[in-house]
């Protein structure tokens, strides 16, 4: 949707990361969301899931795609893999890595998402900044990471799939206004969008989680959810934290957006099945059940 245009409204479209199911198989993850009802799901490229960096990736793509097409599940990319390019460091090397070749090998995984998003028909290509090194300036940090995405957004806007950056507590680009600071010294590409995690938003926005939606929602093209407590970066079920929200998923319906709304638990994966069913089932019941009425609107 682009800034000023008049939203549509929408029906919220579910899906659960691969992220916390990485004890299951990827062909039993799928089915297993597939048969819960979910309407799609956020692949994230790891070893065990669609790994990006193992041999004959186009092939084993499309065997991944032709079981999403058969189970009628949506997708969206997710690049959050903890050591799928450093088997020592934890999102190692990022963007911003003191090392070029550390953060082009960072940009080539990115842009290999890309066309495994394209190859799949995926909505987004999500990713993060990651944090800023020790010792190095903000300027710099930020220079390397407009620098390092450049050819990313490039294969983004040839692919005709949306790259979705999300704000994550602790790194360079932390909150919904550096990603607004992103965006501009880009030139505000149109294949840069925004990946909005609902938690994050109750975790450090000064906003609810439902008014950063609205606020957001020109230049969302991702949007994970769990729940979570002011302050603290914890993704917790849903119903362990502090989160309303049917306000939240009114807002998303509200605002025309038509990507997946994706269950982000990664820290739970001894027991996603169990909690991929509760996290649907709680999801569905705090859907609205009509049009939130216009502000200052009222019934006779």
């Amino acid at each position: 949707m682009n800034a000023g245009a008049t939203p549509t409204r929408t029906p919220v479209r579910f899906g659960y990361g691969t992220n916390g199911l990485t004890d299951l198989r990827l062909d039993d993850a799928l089915a297993l969301l597939a048969d819960l009802g979910y309407d799609g799901v956020g692949l994230t490229l790891d070893h065990m899931h669609l790994d990006p960096l193992a041999p004959e990736l186009p092939a084993r793509t499309r065997r991944v795609g032709r079981r999403l097409s058969r189970l009628g599940l949506a997708v969206t990319i997710e690049t959050g893999a903890r050591y799928v390019l450093d088997p020592r460091r934890k999102h190692g090397p990022s963007l911003l890595d003191p090392d070029p070749q550390g953060r082009a090998a960072r940009a080539e995984l990115l842009v290999t998402a890309v066309r495994v998003a394209a190859d799949l028909g995926a909505h987004a290509v999500h990713c993060f900044s990651g944090v800023t090194p020790h010792g190095v300036s903000p300027d710099t940090a930020w220079q390397r990471l407009t620098e390092s995405l450049a050819p990313v957004i490039d294969a983004a806007a040839t692919a005709g799939v949306p790259l979705a950056v999300e704000p994550e507590p602790g790194h360079l680009l932390s909150t919904v206004a550096d990603f607004h600071h992103l965006r501009r010294t880009l030139g505000d590409p149109s294949s840069l969008g925004l990946t909005l995690d609902i938690g994050h938003c109750q975790c450090l926005e000064s906003s609810s989680p439902a008014d950063c939606v609205r606020e957001a929602a020109p230049w969302l093209r991702h949007v994970q959810i769990e729940d979570m407590r002011r302050g603290v970066h914890e993704h917790l079920p849903f119903g362990d934290g502090e989160i309303d929200f049917p306000p939240v998923l009114e807002a998303l319906a509200a605002t025309g957006y038509q990507g997946l709304t994706v269950v982000e638990l990664p820290r739970h994966s001894h027991a996603g099945p169990d909690l991929a069913e509760r996290s649907l089932d709680f999801l569905r019941k705090a859907l609205p059940t009509e049009p939130a009425l216009p502000a200052g609107g009222g019934r006779c």
